[in-house]
């Protein structure tokens, strides 16, 4: 449950897999990684990878960077001719930036109020860094706006966006304001062409996707259970058979002992109906030895196990 995120305060979170297989590998670097937990940890990485691959847990996005891109992901099938615009250089939008390179997408501008800040951030993301009052000439070449400001006044007015949508020539823009309160005029959104969502429309989507994930976690559960009940078996299954190995072995040396008493005292030339009657002696009190102290303690678990083992009930009928 834990490697599978099923524990993780956001469920399905795939950070917590990452974190269980690092462990696994530090233990087995310095040693302390045994057999069995070894077979075990096997078992749970190759569970937490069906879980992922056979249910939804992972594949609704719940986080606000991360639903930012995939919204725009769902606008734009090409993503690394698209031109992004990043409004704000602080972690929200470093966040975002990240999620926006591991998408695909390449060409973006940071804008900050602060030029210093946006550098650093573009150093980052391998993008160009300019500051507020640029906007307006970067604007036109924008695919995608996703602005995350501290301002207490919108950076983007109405009538800046409907300026750049004449140069545009109907092509969409996407606009996603996560800054509260908002970076970007709400009559924005009326305009043609212009795709706007605020913080609020991520947070619905967010609380969906979470709903989603929960059905997947009940999957993921009866997964996770069939598979704990069938390692279960297999590993008492596997405990048996040892058992059984070691069983014999214990007989094994005791015959072989006695055995090699007896071929030594027929090197000897003792009589061999005098041997062979000492060596069934010794092994049959050998082979008796443990069972017969068990019984002798009165032990009513072993001596019910003795007598249904020989059947003994059956032989005094």
């Amino acid at each position: 449950r834990v490697a599978c995120g099923l524990d993780s305060m956001i469920i399905g979170e795939p950070q917590i897999f990452g974190q269980v297989k690092d462990a696994y590998e530090q233990a087995d670097l310095i040693g302390t990684l045994g057999s069995e937990l070894h077979h075990l940890s096997q078992n749970t990485f190759r569970i937490a990878k069906r879980v992922r691959s056979e249910t939804a847990i992972g594949q609704s996005s719940v986080s606000i960077a991360s639903t930012a891109v995939t919204l725009a992901e769902m606008l734009f099938s090409d993503l690394t001719n698209r031109n992004v615009l990043l409004v704000g250089a602080g972690e929200t939008s470093k966040l975002v930036g990240r999620h926006l390179k591991s998408a695909g997408f390449c060409k973006l501008t940071i804008a900050n109020r602060t030029l210093s800040n946006a550098r650093k951030l573009a150093e980052e993301l391998g993008g160009s860094a300019i500051d507020l009052q640029t906007i307006p000439s970067i604007l036109p070449d924008a695919d995608v706006v996703i602005s995350s400001t501290a301002s207490q006044l919108a950076v983007m007015g109405k009538g800046m966006v409907e300026r750049t949508l004449k140069s545009r020539r109907h092509r969409p823009v996407m606009m996603i304001d996560l800054a509260v309160p908002r970076d970007i005029e709400p009559e924005v959104g009326e305009l043609r062409d212009i795709y706007l969502y605020s913080v609020d429309d991520l947070q619905e989507i967010i609380n969906a996707n979470l709903n989603n994930r929960h059905h997947a976690a009940e999957e993921a559960d009866l997964i996770i259970k069939r598979e704990i009940a069938s390692y279960r078996f297999r590993h008492e299954s596997r405990e048996k058979d040892e058992t059984l190995v070691r069983f014999r072995e214990h007989h094994e040396a005791i015959k072989t002992d006695e055995l090699a008493k007896a071929l030594i005292r027929l090197k000897k030339g003792g009589p061999a109906d005098d041997v062979l009657a000492q060596f069934a002696n010794q092994l049959t009190n050998k082979l008796l030895h443990r069972p017969t102290q068990q019984l002798k303690a009165g032990n009513n678990d072993i001596i019910k196990v003795i007598s249904d083992l020989y059947q003994l009930d059956k032989r005094s009928e």
